[in-house]
């Protein structure tokens, strides 16, 4: 059936494996849909595949080919690549790996890259080929292997790598988190960059920025929060930019080659759901814009939520069609939404295909809140989810005593689209912050005017809350505790009020200062001042909220490194060196002096407790023809175990999040789905072609290539099931956790 790759030592005489190696280069870049060199097959990001052999008719002789064994799960969301014969996947503890495409047999190891890019890496060559590199972000950092090799490019940045927290309008060592779960988008000599700077209140801004891909130097910055004199500046308060932050693209960016446009699916800005210190529409926040890619000029943009308070991010990536209307060929651009519309522009005028409408909506009761009047709806093209919990249409399958408490909640809560988050009362909203569609949910044949899309019903309960000061979470007892503390051990040095003395005053110091630095100070002493070793975590922790601060772990992208030796071909380990920092800057908490702003701040939490909490489906596959702005087919997608117990048809909650596709040029869309199912459909008329269940979760996106004539689905199924879900790795023939490939049957 299939033949795991054995985990064997490698002691081949170099001669031998420069033979080998020879005979494994990358080979040269593709310029259509015949290769899956780039994240979503093509740099327009639209995973289809031109490949014959694989049909309709024979898509049931699929079977195993080989695995290579991920031995960990910390590479599930990773999306492989291909070049020639070269198969780049992550596995063995954050190993980048280069494997044969047929075989699986390794080629190289670049070890233990602990904080690299989650999702992907990006393939690019010299017009001469000579030089072939993978490019990716490793903990705040972009950074470059060569892809023959494996081995980092010194030349590349400042010694290998450039910092991503620079440029961004803070204080650079004052940013934990920059880097992109994604792998950005290549276009000629540049990589373009989203980033995922947080959601929180004085998160970083997420500005999209260009690099080149030979030399590592900035190219061109576009201010997804516009500075003054920029176009979208008078959409904000004055100095917005000081202090709002994320509007990010931190989901997929694609690309039209031919014309150098990059479509840019921009998110929201902070905070998510309390906006009175950004009154205004707030642009680019939850905007499509297109940009010359060259240059990062703005050439159109079109926000699909006003002053957003849902975190109605715009998630997956755009897709590039040609449709038919009135007779005419049109190249589009259509995004699907978190909350269940698909928006239809012109490529190059983003000129709407259908029409679009600002219809009105409730005002918000929040002091000082200022929601937008009006938001953007499509008339003619259907939306693809529900849009209000009622009482007739909870989910049938909840039990009696969880249904008549939802029936005594919704008589006090609110649901229905752009519902103003309130503290008076629940906000349900449907879909909610995980949508809708989201990030690897949409995929297309690109000149049918085909758009297939992957989308789920998981609702967001929301009620806002005050932001109180760090202080505000410590009891009574450990204010008492801290008080007594800081007297005995602190007040000789700092002053009876911390106004300091012969050590430095701490009035809010926990807000200057990084919490993993007070800590080793309170542990290890400093100048005069001796370690305190006799101290806690949980006293460390509650001294430093007492001081002003809110500890955190600050190790966004990082994992335990698993030590031990690695077995294999390994060329290097741990990327470039990462010079730290001089001097760490506590992260922004506060707005800068002299900017109006509202005295009380609000928050929620995401609310996703219930995803399953309308009836069935609540997750599907629909497929729209975008010819006529019609949904043509739909099916539900996904394993459920919580409620239905084996009941068909319903899809399974959270069924699409995380899931891909690959759509073919012969017809078939090939899905994953929750429950470690894999699925092929008719394109045209949504039947079931074939079906299989993975030994694993699979939370990346599928791959496709051809080599000799054959034509390869690669799956990473390295992912744990949740618990709600069949665990299908105890089953007797259960594969390995790791990339399954599949082919057809060999006749």
């Amino acid at each position: 059936m299939f033949k795991p790759v054995s985990h064997i030592r490698y002691a081949l005489l170099i001669t031998a494996f420069l033979i080998f190696y020879a005979g494994c280069q990358p080979g040269p870049a593709s310029t259509g849909h015949d290769t899956w060199q780039v994240y979503g097959g093509d740099p327009d990001q639209s995973r289809f595949f031109n490949g014959s052999q694989i049909t309709r008719k024979n898509v049931d002789q699929l079977e195993v080919k080989w695995v290579y064994p991920a031995s960990d799960s910390q590479a599930y969301f990773f999306s492989p690549i291909i070049v020639d014969t070269f198969m780049y996947v992550l596995a063995k503890n954050f190993s980048l790996i280069a494997v044969h495409a047929l075989t699986g047999k390794e080629i190289w190891i670049h070890s233990r890259l602990q904080g690299i890019s989650r999702r992907g890496i990006n393939y690019w060559e010299s017009e001469d080929k000579r030089d072939k590199r993978l490019l990716f972000t490793l903990n705040n950092t972009l950074q470059a292997i060569d892809a023959t090799t494996g081995k980092s490019i010194l030349s590349f940045g400042n010694n290998g790598y450039v910092d991503l927290r620079e440029g961004l309008d803070r204080d650079p060592s004052s940013i934990t988190r920059m880097q992109a779960m994604m792998p950005g988008a290549l276009f000629e000599d540049l990589i373009l960059l989203g980033s995922a700077p947080g959601e929180n209140y004085f998160s970083p801004p997420g500005y999209v920025r260009a690099y080149h891909v030979v030399t590592g130097k900035l190219q061109w910055t576009f201010h997804t929060i516009p500075r003054p004199g920029e176009y979208g500046y008078d959409t904000w308060p004055k100095d917005a930019f000081k202090y709002v932050g994320a509007v990010n693209v931190w989901s997929e960016i694609s690309i039209d080659k031919k014309r150098g446009i990059a479509f840019l699916p921009l998110g929201s800005p902070t905070y998510d759901y309390y906006g009175a210190d950004r009154e205004g529409s707030n642009l680019f926040g939850n905007c499509l814009v297109a940009l010359d890619a060259r240059t990062g000029r703005r050439l159109w943009h079109f926000q699909t939520v006003h002053h957003d308070l849902w975190d109605y991010d715009l998630a997956s990536a755009p897709q590039l069609i040609t449709v038919i209307r009135e007779g005419n060929k049109k190249d589009a651009v259509a995004v699907a939404t978190k909350h269940g519309f698909l928006f239809i522009f012109d490529r190059v005028t983003g000129e709407p295909v259908f029409p679009i409408e600002e219809k009105p909506f409730p005002a918000s009761a929040m002091p000082g809140e200022k929601a937008w009047p009006t938001q953007p709806i499509p008339v003619m093209v259907p939306d693809f989810t529900r849009h209000a919990v009622t009482k007739e249409t909870l989910n049938p399958y909840l039990s009696a005593e969880v249904k008549e408490q939802w029936m005594k909640r919704l008589d006090s809560a609110r649901s229905g689209l752009f519902i103003p988050p309130s503290d008076q009362y629940e906000t349900v909203m449907i879909p909610g912050a995980l949508g809708g569609a989201n990030f690897g949910n949409t995929a297309s044949d690109p000149e049918k005017g085909m758009m297939y899309i992957l989308t789920q019903e998981h609702a967001s309960i929301y009620k806002l809350n005050k932001v109180l000061p760090p202080q505000a979470s410590l009891s009574a007892l450990e204010i008492n505790k801290l008080n007594r503390l800081y007297i005995n051990s602190c007040q000789t040095c700092h002053g009876k009020n911390k106004e300091g003395g012969l050590g430095p005053a701490l009035v809010n110091a926990g807000q200057r200062i990084l919490y993993d630095e007070f800590k080793k100070v309170m542990e290890n002493g400093k100048g005069q001042m001796p370690g305190f070793v006799h101290l806690d975590e949980q006293t460390l922790a509650a001294l430093y909220r007492y001081l002003g601060g809110i500890p955190n772990r600050m190790n966004f992208g990082r994992r335990p490194d698993a030590g031990g030796e690695m077995e294999g071909p390994v060329v290097a380990s741990g990327g470039a060196a990462i010079t730290p920092d001089e001097k760490r800057s506590a992260p922004m908490r506060d707005y800068p002096e002299g900017v109006p702003h509202p005295e009380i701040r609000y928050t929620t939490d995401y609310g996703l407790d219930w995803p399953g909490l309308l009836g069935p489906p609540w997750s599907s596959l629909l497929a729209y023809d975008l010819n006529t702005g019609t949904i043509k087919w739909r099916k539900p997608v996904g394993e459920d175990s919580t409620f239905t117990k084996g009941d068909k048809n319903t899809g399974a909650p959270g069924g699409t999040l995380r899931k891909g596709m690959v759509v073919t040029s012969t017809g078939l869309v090939f899905a994953t789905a929750k429950g470690g199912k894999l699925y092929a459909f008719n394109g045209d008329r949504g039947d079931l072609l074939w079906e299989t269940t993975l030994s694993y979760e699979s939370n990346a996106q599928p791959s496709m290539f051809e080599r000799n004539g054959r034509q390869y689905l690669v799956i990473n199924a390295t992912g744990p099931f949740a618990p709600d879900s069949y665990n299908h790795s105890l089953k007797p023939g259960a594969l390995p956790r790791g990339y399954v490939v599949y082919g057809l049957r060999e006749k």
